[in-house]
């Protein structure tokens, strides 16, 4: 079977605020002291950003996922409303910026003389981007059509900004700018679902751009494939897989990276290698580790030296158990030891840990974690278009799945009902802070940021929610 879901569907409304023009730094100062959803402030009125969610997550184990698809048989994906058991108290929009997680390679990036180094740590940041989705099995909202997700980390020297620019197909769109010009890096998203029978291949279309102002410097690249495994019947498990060409168009350097497959054994993974090349297409380092884990940078000559010296030993002498992976399940394979470090390699970038309740709050990290915080005074800059504002997000984080349940239900249909006036009326969809354009690096179709979001003129915002 490889019928395809369209990842998205519904539409939303909330009266614009005209306080708008009070600024976003303004929002985030207040007295201190404890808040009902669990995020703090500290004594001298800065704000500190939550550890926890308001609620832990659903526990499926008493929902029969293939009780409900058996049910679906037959039936077109794309317009299937899927329970919301299946998700978490995300927008796709958000799940987007976590991609801004590890932002320090790129301000790293910027202060390097030499483009192979930075190379090197473009392509850390492009493997540390996926990261956040290891044990990651729920489902994020789909965006609704208008859409919107801001983020304002000052601490990091970034904001961003997303918006659902397309239903069908559905296509997200984002746009992050260095808060000191250094950089600037956007693109656009069209997941295409596949349904395997026991796992679901996400093919995720659009191409990552990344600018680096000071140095004059473009680089492209596409994610590459993610498979969540039994969707029917087991435990569920993530692979990343596929080639991840990353492209410096100024000075023609390349950077390509293999996300392995786990294969029959489990051996490879959540594994990564490959090589930096420059021009004349000479390997000047090569790269291995784990997307999970961590990435190193070696060498080729040490990279080669030590896998002869490893080959003469006998390599790897340890036999790798097969998996019991029967009909009715894809056993995940045992995850092999951490990454070995070649002697003189340097290490790129590493993992941060996850709090210890992670499991307990659909497997987020300490960053995902503050994505959908509200922090008090938002709402008065906030677009009014903002993911933080769905209603049916709001419910499930805060652990009322029936009224997330009945939320989503009305806002799709409210999406729906929207589509048909239009088309009624005969009236297209107008996006408003992206239009389509040609990528000038690739020359592909892409979604163009127009700016002036952050002047905060959210007067003509349409209604959502």
């Amino acid at each position: 079977m490889n019928s395809e879901e369209e990842f998205y569907d519904a539409e939303t409304g909330l009266e614009s605020d005209d306080s708008c023009e009070v600024s976003f730094k303004d929002a985030l100062v207040y007295e201190g002291k404890q808040t009902s959803n669990g995020s703090a402030h500290s004594e001298n009125g800065v704000w500190e950003r939550r550890t926890t969610l308001p609620a832990p997550m659903f526990a499926r184990n008493n929902f029969s996922v293939w009780g409900f698809l058996k049910k679906c048989i037959g039936m077109e994906l794309s317009k299937i409303t899927m329970p919301i058991l299946f998700n978490e108290p995300l927008s796709f929009l958000q799940r987007i910026s976590e991609y801004m997680e590890h932002t320090y390679l790129i301000h790293k990036a910027c202060t390097l003389s030499d483009s192979i180094d930075r190379m090197q740590l473009v392509a850390a940041f492009a493997v540390s981007a996926v990261a956040s989705q290891w044990d990651r099995t729920g489902k994020p909202f789909n965006p609704l059509l208008g859409e919107t997700y801001e983020l304002v980390r000052e601490d990091e020297g970034y904001r961003l900004i997303s918006e659902q620019v397309s239903h069908h197909p559905p296509i997200s769109a984002f746009h992050a700018q260095s808060l000191n010009q250094d950089f600037e890096f956007h693109g656009s998203i069209y997941p295409k679902l596949k349904f395997w029978g026991k796992s679901v291949e996400a093919e995720p279309k659009g191409t990552m751009t990344l600018e680096l102002l000071k140095h004059r410097e473009v680089y492209t690249w596409t994610n590459p494939f993610c498979c969540v495994h039994n969707v029917i019947l087991g435990k569920l498990w993530i692979e990343q897989y596929g080639t991840v060409e990353i492209v410096n168009h100024s000075t023609g350097d390349k950077c390509i990276l293999n996300f392995k497959p786990c294969g029959m054994f489990g051996k490879e993974l959540h594994k990564v290698e490959g090589h930096i090349q420059d021009k004349s297409k000479k390997k000047r380092r090569i790269l291995y580790g784990k997307w999970t884990e961590c990435l190193y940078c070696v060498e080729p000559k040490v990279y080669e030296a030590n896998k002869k010296a490893e080959k003469k030993s006998g390599g790897d002498s340890k036999k790798h158990k097969q998996s019991a992976a029967g009909d009715d399940a894809d056993e995940m394979p045992e995850v092999q030891e951490t990454v070995t470090m070649i002697p003189g390699s340097t290490l790129l970038w590493r993992i941060t840990p996850r709090p210890a309740h992670s499991a307990q709050m659909y497997n987020f990290t300490n960053f995902t974690m503050s994505l959908n915080e509200l922090e008090p005074g938002m709402e008065k800059v906030l677009a009014p278009t903002d993911c933080r504002l769905r209603p049916d997000i709001r419910a499930m984080e805060n652990g009322d799945i029936d009224a997330a349940s009945t939320e989503k239900d009305r806002l799709e249909e409210k999406q729906r009902a929207s589509r048909r006036e239009r088309a009624k009326d005969e009236e297209d969809w107008s996006n408003r802070w992206f239009h389509q354009g040609t990528n000038p690096h690739t020359g592909a179709q892409d979604w163009i940021y127009v700016g002036g979001y952050f002047d905060r003129k959210f007067t003509d915002c349409p209604n959502i929610y």
